[in-house]
């Protein structure tokens, strides 16, 4: 994994694990819509250490209608002075299905550089990468980890229970990893923009590389029709990392605060 001191960006590797009960989900209408941001503070413990911002547009792609979303992360600050991080993700995806048509990575971290682009060809089930000038066999509803955040957005939630887990094959870093994560409940979030109730999923992440334990991250997405990420928070091996939702536009919908 590439080394990440502050970065919103850890939020896209979250890898598979053991769970139980699969939930047989269903995609519902469009819920977002070109134009809307989300902005995130990221706090390394006690310490604000950057920004992550995270848009969607319309665009064309081969000709056709498709979104395009991006998440940038940048530190800030005293983090920015000792360790300079602008990450960009972004990706293609197809309005009806959100599907994943392409996936781009641009990383800056201190004197490192990565650029790589992932094209996936649902015609023969194959993702091709252009780091490694290689073509890889995928399931045909593979994503990316950008367009997953607006395929989950998009699922219908209502008849989820705490336990179940949601199972999505993502491709991520040249590898195909099915995207396992376990729904715990509606829990009240407390942020600087007020209170909110939320969908909390653990995703079952990787142990050994940054984290600990298997339920080491938590999500927590707006429990409205929005089902934006109000929160994500990781206990990783050099400590803990939080990111808040400090400012949004042009959301389809407004967001419901608890009173």
């Amino acid at each position: 994994m590439k080394k990440l001191i502050i970065s919103f960006s850890l939020i896209v590797l979250a890898l598979s694990g053991y769970s139980q009960q699969a939930f047989d989900y269903r995609l519902g209408a469009i819920n977002f819509k070109p134009g809307e941001k989300l902005i995130y503070n990221i706090h390394y413990g006690f310490i604000n250490g950057g920004q992550g911002e995270i848009t969607i547009q319309k665009k064309y792609y081969k000709g056709e209608p498709v979104f395009f979303a991006s998440l940038l992360a940048r530190s800030t600050g005293l983090a920015d002075k000792l360790y300079k991080v602008e990450d960009r993700y972004e990706s293609y995806f197809e309005p009806v299905t959100g599907y994943t048509l392409k996936a781009i990575e641009s990383l800056k971290e201190g004197d490192y550089r990565f650029y790589n682009e992932a094209h996936y060809n649902r015609a023969d089930s194959t993702v091709y990468s252009m780091k490694s000038d290689s073509i890889y066999n995928a399931p045909g509803d593979i994503l990316d980890m950008i367009g997953l955040l607006y395929y989950i957005r998009r699922m219908d939630l209502e008849n989820l229970e705490s336990g179940q887990y949601i199972d999505i094959n993502t491709f991520f870093d040249d590898e195909v990893f099915p995207f396992d994560f376990r729904y715990k409940g509606i829990e009240k979030v407390e942020t600087k923009l007020g209170s909110f109730r939320c969908y909390r999923f653990d995703p079952v992440v990787g142990t050994g590389r940054d984290f600990k334990n298997d339920d080491d991250m938590k999500v927590y997405l707006s429990a409205d029709k929005n089902k934006i990420p109000i929160r994500v928070k990781f206990n990783l091996l050099i400590g803990s990392l939080k990111c808040d939702l400090v400012e949004y536009h042009n959301l389809k919908f407004a967001l419901q605060e608890t009173e």
